[in-house]
């Protein structure tokens, strides 16, 4: 038994608060979102037949949705300069956000947009940090855990020193990141670590 009083204000149930509040809003298919306002938070939900996410799938079949493949935030431009952006105007960062994922997994080869869905919660800018922080942990997302990338912009003209992602290499087909340099990791680790990653959740 924990004999610590419960404090609501206390910033980790704070930011559970948070995520309790995008775990009970509606999932829709990500390409079926209208355009709206606000910064916030999301997670995003596989439901397809790709081979490797069985396991993710098989959890997110008759709208169940209960393990998201990869969380994330979309903060206002102040937060991403070094301030909390505390009463910035957001105007639609999450919904470009989520934009840019579709437009990922449209290129992508081997897996389609319309076996994913999404939640999101339009929240006050302090709070998006720790909220996504929250449910990084308590779900663990494949894509935000062991196949990085996902998140990934094109680095621009004259700046593809960094290597190719293992999402890029699991999900080839982002026109940009075929100009970057050769990840380290083959194809056969990277399938051979979400293998590892299932096997242990």
């Amino acid at each position: 038994m924990n004999d610590k009083p419960f404090n609501p204000l206390d910033k980790k149930n704070l930011g559970l608060s948070v995520a309790d509040a995008l775990l009970e809003q509606v999932a829709f298919r990500l390409q079926d979102i209208q355009k709206f306002d606000g910064a916030g938070v999301y997670a995003i939900y596989y439901a397809g037949n790709f081979p490797f996410y069985k396991r993710i799938s098989a959890k997110n079949k008759n709208g169940k949705f209960n393990w998201p493949i990869y969380v994330g935030k979309a903060v206002p431009a102040g937060s991403r300069k070094g301030g909390y952006g505390l009463d910035e105007q957001p105007g639609n960062v999450l919904f470009k956000r989520l934009q840019e994922h579709l437009a990922s997994i449209e290129d992508a080869e081997n897996i389609d947009t319309k076996d994913f869905y999404c939640r999101y919660l339009v929240v006050d800018d302090i709070w998006i940090p720790l909220g996504e922080s929250l449910l990084i942990e308590k779900f663990s997302p494949l894509w935000n855990k062991v196949l990085d990338g996902f998140g990934n912009h094109d680095p621009g003209s004259g700046r593809h020193q960094q290597q190719n992602s293992p999402w890029d290499i699991l999900h080839p087909g982002r026109a940009w990141a075929v100009k970057l340099k050769e990840n380290k990791k083959s194809r056969a680790k990277i399938v051979a670590d979400v293998e590892a990653f299932f096997a242990n959740h």
